[in-house]
């Protein structure tokens, strides 16, 4: 819970940045309201300066910067690093630098630097567990201005020992001396980026901290010193590059961060046992941080408190359920249920004890997507399809067309990263409204693995009759095809889908189905529950709710481990419970 004190209490010694500006730059900032939504001052020689906001720019004036205009900002700072960063000292502000080809300076991008009090409540109790703690998001969200507050948390609040790598001064500011920002931490100034990881270690091995705080690692170098200073016993708090766990993943260099991947083998038992290919990946070891932050908005969080589990689920194509936190008005941390997109999901906290033993969180059959061919049509439904195979544009669609949409299209994306859906809708200029809710919606766009995770968000879909169009991956093509897609249909005018009922096994489920994947994904629900909670520890589990035909399919699993099984619950919640022998 923040304390209301300092909830979002900001200080950013703006008129320190504004000393070192021209003075006619100076004048025009001042004449703009709204000085604590400014983002940065760009100053190129040749072109009027910019004053720079979230989602807009401000010419200053109209005289263009001259050689003489930079030359004297630049004799009021401190020396330029190999970074091209320099700052202004005992501030968080920071100046960076481009360079023609002869090495002078033809441009300065003038970034504000806040120091904000308050965000650090959302992540308070992983502070106490003292486990490591990895930051991700896209530049800009607030990775380091929360690293800056952890830090003197940590070391006022948490009495620790605490040593800030800060290699460009964004931490802690420019000079000798650090911003108090950082409180009592102390911080080690890093002479060129690339060697971050010997400044690193040089701490460890010096200066005896018990935490460390690293801003961007991005280098493999980099995340095997991170990993040797864990093994040591040391907390480390850190950013890395990346929007999401999911990247980190796919990233060959930082993957070891979250355990690193391997390929795997698998004997022809086990591959049945399974229901997989006998070359699969699994992860190598475990994860460096096993506590992780998705940063999607300054007051949005999604929290990952089992990092080796969430990279176990996403390597077998199961769905992560992460927790989200968002910050009020009001000033306190409210947690949200489980949810299936970045956008929307949260592991509850409080779920009963029986279904918290569910080892997997897995997709519903009861999931709708679009037909292909829909035949029947219904106003107050959702529509389902085959999503297998690839989504193919009509053969007249002309992608410029879609654009022409007098109306634009709300859509909710889950599973799908909106700075992707943002950058298309620029540059094909589509009318296009994204949101955050089926309320507001008129339509949804998932990729397939992500749908089954909310039960409940799925039936709002369908209460609201809201189509749901499933695509099989979060590419760029595949994205693009989809909403040029939903974008055509909403030319066309209001389209309304059937639901179609998930009749049984295998034939009735359709092979290539997303039906059939997720039964067999509730299979295996099933199995690793009996496998890993009632055989070895004697103890009942709920699993998820399922359609009958499923329910009965995890039945019949069941009884061949010579265990029984009753169902619970009502309507569109019933569920099997698993008993020990």
């Amino acid at each position: 819970m923040a304390d209301p004190t300092l909830f979002r209490r900001t200080t950013d010694d703006l008129d320190r940045l504004l000393e070192v500006l021209p003075p006619v730059v100076q004048e025009s900032l001042l004449a703009i309201d709204g000085h604590e939504q400014l983002l940065e001052v760009v100053l190129d020689l040749g072109r009027v300066p910019e004053a720079r906001y979230p989602g807009r720019a401000i010419d200053l004036g109209s005289r263009a910067i001259s050689r003489g205009d930079l030359a004297a900002v630049l004799d009021q700072l401190g020396p330029f690093g190999g970074d091209n960063r320099a700052g202004i000292e005992r501030t968080l502000h920071r100046i960076s630098a481009i360079r023609n080809r002869s090495g002078d300076v033809v441009g300065l991008t003038c970034r504000v630097g806040r120091a904000v009090f308050g965000t650090v409540a959302m992540v308070r109790d992983l502070l106490d567990s003292g486990e490591s703690l990895l930051l991700m998001g896209r530049p800009g969200v607030g990775k380091t201005t929360a690293l800056r507050e952890i830090a003197r948390v940590l070391a006022d609040e948490l009495a620790k020992r605490v040593v800030v790598i800060d290699t460009s001064n964004e931490i802690a500011g420019d000079g000798d001396i650090p911003h108090p920002a950082i409180g009592r931490a102390r911080r080690m100034q890093v002479t060129r980026p690339e060697l971050q990881h010997q400044v690193m270690i040089e701490a460890v091995e010096n200066h005896m901290p018990e935490v460390i705080v690293i801003d961007e690692i991005g280098t493999e170098l980099e995340a095997q010193a991170a990993r040797t200073i864990a093994e040591r016993g040391v907390m480390l708090v850190a950013t890395a590059h990346g929007n999401a766990l999911a990247n980190l993943i796919k990233n060959p260099t930082l993957s070891d961060l979250v355990g690193g991947i391997q390929s795997v083998t698998l004997g022809d038992e086990e591959a049945r046992r399974r229901r997989s290919q006998k070359t699969v990946l699994e992860r190598a070891a475990e994860p460096t941080f096993p506590l992780a932050v998705e940063m999607h908005s300054r007051n949005r969080w999604l929290i990952h408190r089992d990092v080796a589990g969430t990279v176990d689920l996403m390597l077998r194509g199961q769905s992560a359920r992460p927790q989200i936190r968002e910050l009020g008005s009001d000033g306190q941390v409210h947690w949200q249920e489980s949810a299936p997109s970045p956008a929307r999901g949260a592991a509850a906290p409080h779920r009963p004890k029986a279904a918290a033993l569910a080892p997997v969180p897995l997709p519903d059959p009861h999931q709708p997507v679009f037909h292909r061919r829909s035949a029947a049509v219904s106003p107050n439904h959702a529509e389902l399809a085959d999503p297998d195979s690839e989504l193919e544009l009509d053969p007249e669609l002309d992608p410029q067309s879609v654009a022409q949409v007098q109306d634009p299209l709300r859509l909710l994306p889950i599973g799908i990263s909106r700075h992707l859906l943002e950058q298309l809708q620029r540059s094909r200029r589509w009318t296009l409204q994204l949101v955050d809710g089926p309320e507001q919606a008129d339509v949804v766009l998932s990729v397939r693995q992500q749908l089954g995770r909310d039960p409940e968000g799925r039936r709002e879909a369908q209460r609201l009759g809201l189509p749901i169009l499933v695509i099989k991956s979060d590419t760029l093509a595949q994205v693009q095809r989809g909403v040029e897609r939903l974008l055509e249909r909403h030319r066309r005018g209001p389209v309304h889908a059937s639901v179609g009922e998930v009749e049984g096994p295998r034939s009735r489920l359709g092979y290539g189905s997303a039906a059939h994947d997720d039964a067999l994904a509730a299979l295996e629900e099933c199995r690793l529950a009996v496998e890993q909670v009632v055989l070895p520890h004697g103890r009942p589990v709920e699993l998820l709710p399922r359609s009958e035909t499923v329910r009965q399919m995890q039945a019949e699993l069941v009884g061949r481990y010579r265990l029984r099984s009753a169902v619970f619950g009502r309507g569109l919640e019933q569920r099997l419970r698993v008993f020990p022998a």
